[in-house]
This record gives C-alpha cells, structure tokens and sequence, in this order.
C-alpha cells in the first residue's frame, strides 16, 4: 500500500482543529451578517498584525533551501490588509488599532518558530494561506452582502488577484508540502505547529467575542 501524500497527512491532523476555528461564535456571526463593520475592522486589523509578522518572517526564510519554496509573491496580503483598514477606518488607521493579547502571543510565536526552521515557517504559512484560499471567498461575499462594501474596497484581503486558479495554485502548494526533504520527525513537527497556529487563531477569536455585544448588529 503507498504511503499517504504528507499534504493529506497534514490536513487530516489539522481538520479538527480547523473545523473548531470555523465554528467559533466571532466567525459564526461574521458569515451570518450579525457582527457589525466596527467588528469587522477589528478582525481585519488582528489580520494585519498577524500578516505582518508572517510575511516579515517569510522575507527571512526565503534564503532557507526548503522555506523558501513556499515564499509566493502571489500570495503576500499586507498591502491589501492595509487598503482594507484605510477604508474602513480612515487614513489615520494606524493610530485606532491595536492587537488583542491573542494576537500579540500568536505573533510571538510566529516570530519564534517561523524564523528558526523550515518546519516552524511552513506550518505557519500553510494554515494561514490555504485558508485564505480555500474559505476567503465565502467570507468576502457575505461581508460584501450585509455590508454594502464596494467591489475594491474593504475585503481586498480575501481577493487573490495574482492567482487566476486557486484551485491549481493551492494542488502546487500541495505538491511542494509532498516533496519537502523532511524525515518523520520533522513531518510530524508541521503538523504539530499547524495544530498549534489554529489554536492561536482560534484564541483570537475568542478574544475577539469578550466584546461581542459592541460589535454585533
């Protein structure tokens, strides 16, 4: 019997944990049209703290033989988090956001592991980035629904405008994780750090709800 393609391992490892993520109360009222733009542009801003700190960390990596076959410039949100929050909160942003203690930890722990092995980095990347690809379209249209954004303005996070085929993009994505020159250890050691990434996200959200009734319509 062949033994399973690693991508397959690792999404398998991480489905509960991704599926605990998606039925949190924040994203629940997100999709459902409940939670009003002022939360909204809390979430885009614990994004943009978050983002920042990956994609700092990738330009690092990118010198690393293996991370860096993971390093897409297609991929890279952070100047459209921050067209996100220049519309949303006007061009003083800067000045009216700040990250949750979930985010802060989440953060940290990106800057720990993501710059000190190619395991740490791409568990990391794959469970922010495939998301982004596989669920960022349901998520853009219902905020664009309820909330009567413009097509170019506010949910530029979730459009890949450089990816023309998610689908194609996300099977090379996949194909990259099967090749990576790791034993099982180092294998298992993605799967562990994804788990853990979603378990951060998961803590933001979480910290998110403790003001649920200010942000929900």
């Amino acid at each position: 019997m062949p033994e399973p393609r690693f991508s397959t391992m690792l999404a398998a490892g991480t489905a509960a944990e991704h599926e605990g993520a998606q039925s949190a109360p924040f994203v629940q009222a997100l999709l459902s049209g409940r939670l009003n733009l002022t939360g909204y542009a809390a979430l885009v801003a614990q994004h943009y703290f978050i983002y920042r700190e990956l994609e700092r960390t990738a330009q690092l990596m990118s010198a690393d033989a293996v991370a860096r076959e993971f390093v897409f410039g297609e991929l890279v949100r952070l100047p459209s988090l921050e067209a996100d929050l220049e519309h949303l909160l006007g061009q003083a942003w800067r000045a009216e956001i700040t990250p949750v203690p979930a985010t802060s930890e989440y953060c940290l722990r990106i800057a720990e592991v993501g710059a000190r092995s190619s395991t740490g980095f791409v568990a990391h990347h794959y469970t922010r980035y495939m998301g982004d690809l596989s669920g960022g379209r349901a998520v853009r249209a219902a905020v664009r629904r309820h909330h009567d954004l413009p097509e170019d303005a506010g949910t530029r996070f979730y459009e890949f405008d450089a990816i023309e085929k998610p689908k194609l993009f996300k099977d090379v994505y996949r194909e990259r994780l099967d090749a990576a020159p790791w034993d099982d250890v180092e294998r298992q050691r993605v799967i562990d750090e994804s788990v853990r990434a979603y378990r951060h996200n998961h803590r933001v959200f979480a910290d998110l709800s403790t003001d649920i009734e200010r942000f929900v319509a």
